[in-house]
This record gives structure tokens, C-alpha cells and sequence, in this order.
């Protein structure tokens, strides 16, 4: 789940809600469409388990868009004590640059280190009390200490190299932009994901097409749940809930013999809406900011710089193609406020980044897009919000008709087993058991993806033609992995008439977005802009744009001339309110 925006406006019916409506009783219903609920659906559903699932936003809207796009292993949680994380967080890091290597790809590292001994008497005192009392700043001694096992944890599965250290000179031989005062510097890898959204898609759909044609798992987006309860008329044995479409304002009872809340930070809103309020949150906020600055861009020379700021705070700069990624903050949430990135916020990535490439000037005309969210975190009470828990557990109780499962925590990286052991826990209440395990089972466009860039070059040959040239095709294999050739039938097909770019980009023509509205559940115009194209994080949207494709997903979604202008005012407001972009309206 994430910000509700809705725009209240009567909607086609939608086929993903009319499946819920048709069949409106489930073995498992999943309340919170984030990565956590969509993997917890998709193994259920490989199960062979009835289940449903709703959001009621867009699917990874919430926390789960609002990520630092890392698959990593999350070294600094060896100081937490949290080896087992730890040990997971690698493995599934491992296993995801295997299973999804269309969007997890590996990721160099480097940690700039001003000391040599600093932090080693205070790091017990962090480890043992998980409170950072007076900063001192890492050395690296610890540094070192923390990647020798990092390394250790990494050791199976051969994905990764093992760490290096850089002396002072060597260091700025290869990153010159760096502070001259640094001592050393070391480089690990991990790995990124540069479409989360995307990912959580191909999730979504390899569980809807889970057990082919006669696959019962259903999910629908724009779909919230009311209450506990319904208007009691269902009849039906199991947990009754009240569901809303977000889009219509319809309401609908729904059944369920098992209800699993995966709403993230919300999780206690959920559990209150279902008659049992429960305090097992306290998410923290934490802001990004993505730059057009090529000179900070050449500055990282491909890698992610991770480093410790002088608040302590873990921070990084990240280049993502021709953008550069600057994160992240760690506050104490506001549940009743909107997850914004603040003007304080700002200045302080100004800072860090002058931290480390101290020549570099950075300007607040140089951010193309910001975005936050709110980490599903434990209740820490006076724990600092850095030494918070990032592992998970799962709370059970009973409610009238069937179990609750309500999910605590949860991180990008460690999914695919989390919704396993989910899983697990919900098959135990079924008095089911397992039938597949996910752990090698490729993701969507993953499928044979190609393992080497000669063969990434053959995919994009093989499938050019007279009006799709190679930087087209290298789109369309980047945004869907080879789930791409589903595409490109479509965009061939004679049902729709010619295919052609638009003229406000180069990136989308207009028959994949009348592909995106047929399979991808497009709710409004900006779903697009942000979820299914990166054109917004890439500060690539215009008021020609918001016109080109308003005008285009109209006929599909059979939006009127009212509803067109209303999803672009709408879209236009969501990229001001919450990602501080102003796009100005063009008549149309």
C-alpha cells in the first residue's frame, strides 16, 4: 500500500476486479500489493492455492517503490548482531542475480574511509546496546573486519568477488573526484534493481498464470478492504471482509478462510479496520533524490559510493544510467502525514555528497525527481531508528471464520524467502503442503534472459525489423526481459493498426501502451509514468507527454473527455505533491 490517490471518478469495469466479484470467495486473501504480498501471492499460487490478492493503490506504490534499488546483503547489519539476516540477505542476492537477472544486476561498490582505528572501542557498545551515543566515525579496521565477514556470509554460490582495499593513492587513481583526505578505500559488490516496480509486476503475473488455464489466483490494484465483516449477507463460511474499487466506489464482501496483511507500515491501520488493533509498527521515513549531473555521474565512475556521514547515517550516491541516486534519510515516521522528501532532507544530501566529492558543486535545479516511503519497520521504541530491526516475523490471530497473518518487517532483497516462510505458515493452516519451491524458478522476463552481452546483442538482432530499430529493441528487452517477445507479437499484431512511436518520446509507442492497458492493470495515467516507464524518475515527463498518452490509453480504458482531463491534472498533482515535480499543462 502506499499514498491513497484516487481521483474518484467512475471507471470501465475492470476485468481484475470483476474476477474478485465473480468469485468472490478465496482460501487466501492478501491484503497490500508491496513485494512482500505479491511474492507471498505468487508462491501460494504455484501451490495450487485459491488465493486473492488487492491493493488499494498500485502495485509497489508504497515502500517497496520508494526503495534505494539495492539487492544487497546489508552489511552494516553485522553490527546489529543480525547474522541470520545477514546470511539470508546474501543468499537471496545471490539467488536473485540467478532468477532475475533481466533487472537484478551486479553492483561494485566502493566505501570511502578516513581513518584507520577509529569506532573500535565504541563499535561493542553499538553492537551490544544498538544505540549510537556519541558518533564515532568507522575506521578501517572495522571496515575491514565488517567485509572479511561480509565476504564469509557470500562465500556460496561464486556470484560476487571478494572485497579489495585501496590504499590513499591508488584510490584516487581510480576515483579522482574523491575527498583528498581520504585513507583508504574499499570495494565490495552487491547488486541493484533498476525496475523494482517492473519486478513486482512479472511476480504478480508469474502467480496469475500460475497453473495455466485454470489458474484461480486473482489480483487486482484500486481494490482496498473497509472492514471486518461486510454487510454479513455472503453466506459463505470463512473471514468476511468489505472491499472497495477505488476507482468506482463500489463495495463488495469478499471471503476468506485465511487473511494475511502485507500492508507494510500500515499494518496496524489494517488490523484496526478489521476490528483488532494491534501496535506492532514504528516505519521510518527515509527520502531519495535523483540528479541530472553529469559531472557527479563521471565522478562515481560506474560504482555506488556507500559511505558513513558524519551523522552516522550509512548513506549512498548511485549512478543509474545517465542519473545519479542520492539517499537515504532514517526518520521516525508520521503515519498521518504524507512520506515527502523535505527541504531539509535535501540539504543534507547536498551535504553528504560534498562529503565525499567535495569540488563538485550540486544545485536544487539539478533534481529531476525525489521520492520517500516509510520502511515497515518494528515498533523500536528508544531504539535509533538505524538500528531498527530489518528482519522479519509474522503474527497470527484468530479471527471470527478463520486466521489473520499479519507481516512485520520484510526487506526488498530477502522476498522471495520471506514469502516462502509466509507461505509456509499459511499451508500450515490449510493443512496443505508444498508443492514447488521458488528458489531456482526464473522470474518473468528472466526466463532465458541472455548470460552474456554477445548474447544480449543476438536477442536484439534477431528481433529488429524494418520499423524497429536496435535502440527500440534494447527498450523493450530493458523493461520486460524476454517477456519482451510477448510484446513485440502484440505490437505486430494487425488487430490494433500500425504501430508508431510517440512524438513526445522515443521510449513507448502506441501500441505498447494499448498493451500496457490490456495486461499490466493501468488504473490512471500516471501508473505509467512511474511504474511501467521510468520516464518519471528520469525527470522525462512533459505536458506533451501527459497529453500524447492520456489521449492514447483513453479508447482502451474508455476514459471521456473528462476523465482524460481529470488523469492529467491527477498525474500532475502526484509528481508535484510527492516526487516535487512540476510538469505545466498543455491545451489539448
Amino acid at each position: 500500500m502506499g499514498q491513497k490517490d484516487s481521483v474518484g471518478t467512475p471507471a470501465n469495469d475492470r476485468a481484475s476486479v470483476q474476477k474478485l466479484r465473480t468469485r468472490r470467495h478465496a482460501q487466501v486473501l492478501i491484503i497490500g500489493g508491496g513485494i512482500n504480498g505479491v511474492g507471498t501471492f505468487r508462491d501460494l499460487a504455484l501451490q495450487g492455492v485459491d488465493v486473492a490478492l488487492v491493493e488499494r493503490g498500485d502495485y509497489c506504490q508504497g515502500a517497496s517503490g520508494a526503495s534505494s534499488h539495492m539487492i544487497h546483503g546489508g552489511i552494516r547489519y553485522l553490527e546489529n548482531g543480525e547474522f541470520r539476516l545477514v546470511q539470508e540477505s546474501v543468499t537471496e542476492r545471490n539467488r536473485l542475480l540467478r532468477i532475475a537477472p533481466h533487472y537484478v544486476k551486479p553492483l561494485q561498490t566502493t566505501i570511502p574511509i578516513f581513518s584507520t582505528f577509529s569506532g573500535v572501542l565504541a563499535a561493542p557498545m553499538r553492537f551490544l546496546t544498538h544505540k549510537q551515543g556519541k558518533h564515532t566515525e568507522r575506521g578501517a579496521f572495522l571496515i575491514k573486519l565488517g567485509l572479511s565477514m561480509y565476504d564469509f556470509f557470500s562465500r556460496d554460490g561464486g556470484t560476487v568477488p571478494r572485497h579489495q582495499f585501496r590504499g590513499r593513492k591508488r584510490a584516487l587513481e581510480e576515483l579522482p573526484r574523491l575527498h583528498p583526505g581520504i585513507k583508504y578505500a574499499a570495494t565490495y559488490f552487491d547488486a541493484s534493481v533498476h525496475n523494482p516496480e517492473r519486478l513486482t509486476l512479472d511476480v504478480l503475473q508469474d502467480g496469475e498464470k500460475a497453473g495455466g488455464a485454470d489458474s484461480h489466483a486473482r489480483a487486482s490494484n484500486y481494490v482496498s478492504l473497509v472492514s471486518l465483516g461486510g454487510s454479513g449477507t455472503s453466506g459463505t463460511p470463512g473471514t468476511t471482509v468489505q472491499l472497495r474499487d477505488e476507482l468506482t466506489g463500489e463495495m463488495f464482501d469478499f471471503t476468506a478462510d485465511v487473511v494475511v496483511n502485507t500492508t507494510g507500515a500500515w499494518v496496524d491501520l489494517t488490523n484496526e479496520a478489521m476490528g483488532a488493533a494491534s501496535s506492532f509498527m514504528g516505519g521510518t521515513k527515509g527520502s531519495h533524490i535523483v540528479l541530472d549531473h553529469p559531472e557527479l555521474l563521471a565522478a562515481c565512475n560506474g560504482r555506488e559510493i556507500f559511505f558513513e556521514h558524519t551523522d552516522g547515517r550509512i548513506v549512498l550516491i548511485y549512478p543509474m544510467g545517465d542519473r545519479v541516486l542520492v539517499g537515504t534519510t532514517d526518520v521516525d515516521a508520521d503515519m498521518a502525514q504524507d512520506a515527502v522528501c523535505t527541504e531539509a532532507e535535501i540539504d543534507y544530501f547536498f551535504d553528504l555528497i560534498g562529503h565525499v566529492f567535495p569540488d563538485i558543486p550540486v544545485g536544487r535545479d539539478q533534481i529531476v525527481y525525489s521520492f520517500s516511503g516509510v520502511r515497515p519497520l518494528p515498533k523500536h521504541d528508544a531504539t535509533q531508528p538505524g538500528f531498527v530491526s530489518r528482519d522479519y516475523r509474522i503474527e497470527r490471530r484468530q479471527a471470527a471464520g478463520g486466521a489473520v497473518l499479519s507481516l512485520v518487517g520484510g526487506k526488498w532483497t530477502t522476498f522471495r524467502a520471506l514469502a516462502e516462510h509466509l507461505s509456509n505458515d499459511v499451508l500450515a493452516e490449510l493443512g496443505l503442503e508444498r508443492k514447488v519451491s521458488t528458489a531456482k524458478l526464473a522470474i518473468g522476463g528472466g526466463a532465458g534472459f541472455p548470460d552474456s552481452e554477445d548474447g544480449v546483442q543476438r536477442w536484439i538482432k534477431a528481433h529488429m525489423s524494418a520499423g524497429r530499430d536496435a535502440a527500440r529493441v534494447t527498450g523493450l528487452l530493458t523493461r520486460y526481459g524476454t517477456r519482451a517477445e510477448e510484446v513485440i507479437r502484440f505490437l505486430d499484431g494487425p488487430a490494433g493498426g500500425p504501430d508508431r512511436l510517440l512524438h513526445s518520446t522515443r521510449e513507448l509507442s502506441t501500441r505498447e501502451l494499448e498493451f500496457m492497458a490490456a495486461h499490466e492493470q493501468i488504473g490512471h495515467l500516471v501508473d505509467v509514468l512511474i511504474r511501467r516507464t521510468s520516464l518519471a524518475f528520469r525527470g522525462l515527463v512533459t505536458g506533451e507527454l501527459l497529453n500524447e498518452v492520456a489521449d492514447i490509453l483513453s479508447g482502451p480504458l474508455g476514459w471521456d473527455a473528462a476523465r482524460r482531463a481529470t488523469e492529467i491534472s491527477h498525474a500532475q498533482e502526484v509528481l508535484q505533491r510527492f516526487h516535487g515535480v512540476r510538469v505545466h499543462s498543455l491545451v489539448a
